[in-house]
């Protein structure tokens, strides 16, 4: 049969994202990364568990709502400002043939 609808099998593991205790894991290295600078920073293991606890309990959080979201995050960079509401420029509309405006042209 011809318009009969071709069914591939897709396995559930290429689109599981990689994590580490739950957690996407350049998330992941990045906590433990500034955990072992506040160590050194600081000296105290209490500050380096505490900067742990707290990066991993907010990049836990991200992992959960979205998995692509440092993708996106780190690509933004790279590409330029299409619109930027913040940026407004005011420009000046002249009608053509109006006695009130002060363009003549």
């Amino acid at each position: 049969m011809i318009g009969a609808p071709r069914f591939h099998p897709v396995y559930r593991a290429l689109n599981k994202p990689l994590t580490v205790l739950g957690v996407e894991r350049r998330l992941f290295f990045l906590a433990l990364v500034m955990a072992g600078a506040t160590f050194n920073f600081f000296g105290g293991l209490l500050a380096s568990v505490a900067m742990f606890a707290a990066l991993y309990a907010v990049a836990r959080f991200t992992t959960a709502r979205d998995t692509e979201a440092l993708r996106i995050v780190l690509n933004a960079s790279r590409f330029r400002v299409r619109y930027d509401p913040g940026k407004f420029e005011p420009f000046e509309v002249v009608r053509v043939g109006d006695p009130r405006s002060s363009h003549r042209s």
